[in-house]
């Protein structure tokens, strides 16, 4: 039996021993029982803290989460730049990953994506994540086109990161944190320049002809058609 701890540090405890417990087995194969004997404490001690085994789970999630959106803050904090904030947010992303796969895929496992409120703890998550990336994202687009590309980039860290601890056959050649880190940060910095804001173009004439050009006024014949015509309406 473990010695007498005060409440808060019973508390840390007890989510560090169920992290490892849930890991293992599972949130569906996991009692209170099995965590409770491998904290070395009896379960009324558990549910003093804890009022059920979803309870747990779900804080369990929060502390998993706020773990990863500190250490993305943390590293974030003393960038110079935009981009050099997407390197060192990717970076501390993947080191989370590589330090603690295993919190990795309770956050992101299947019994959060297929639970709606595990997944609300998750999405959450996700979205202070988001948050922090829109003000990075410096384009003339609306506030929604922001937060959109904000979401797919955290989703195309979180998609990496699943590849990397599922695919077998990325475990002899592993990529570091650093690389990984590089590599999405090279295509969503140069992805996110080249992308192109949708101007409003005028009306089309009730006489004009349907079709990719109704909207422009061209004439019905041109010696520059081709190539640099095409530049030139960009």
């Amino acid at each position: 039996m473990n010695a007498r701890l005060p409440a808060d540090q019973r508390r840390r405890q007890l989510l560090g021993v169920a992290r490892t417990v849930f890991a293992e087995r599972g949130f569906h194969l996991t009692s209170m029982d099995d965590v409770a004997d491998a904290a070395g404490v009896t379960k009324p001690v558990l549910y003093q803290h804890f009022r059920s085994k979803r309870a747990l789970f779900g804080e369990l999630l929060s502390d998993i989460g706020n773990q990863l959106v500190l250490e993305w803050s943390t590293a974030t904090f003393a960038a110079t730049g935009p981009r050099d904030t997407v390197q060192r947010g990717f970076t501390a992303y993947f080191r989370f990953l590589d330090a603690d796969p295993a919190a990795f895929r309770l956050l992101f496992g299947a019994t959060v994506r297929h639970d709606p409120e595990f997944g609300d703890i998750c999405e959450e998550i996700i979205g202070r994540i988001a948050a922090e990336v829109v003000g990075l994202i410096e384009i003339d687009g609306p506030a929604e086109q922001r937060a959109a590309l904000a979401h797919a980039l955290v989703g195309m860290a979180e998609s990496v990161g699943r590849w990397v601890l599922t695919d077998p056959t990325v475990e002899a050649g592993l990529p570091s944190s650093e690389k990984l880190a590089e590599w999405l940060m090279e295509l969503s910095w140069f992805g996110l320049r080249g992308l192109r804001i949708p101007t409003l173009q005028p009306s089309a004439s009730p006489n004009a002809s349907d079709g990719p050009s109704s909207g422009t006024a061209e004439p019905a014949e041109s010696s520059t058609a081709g190539p640099s015509a095409d530049a030139a309406s960009a």
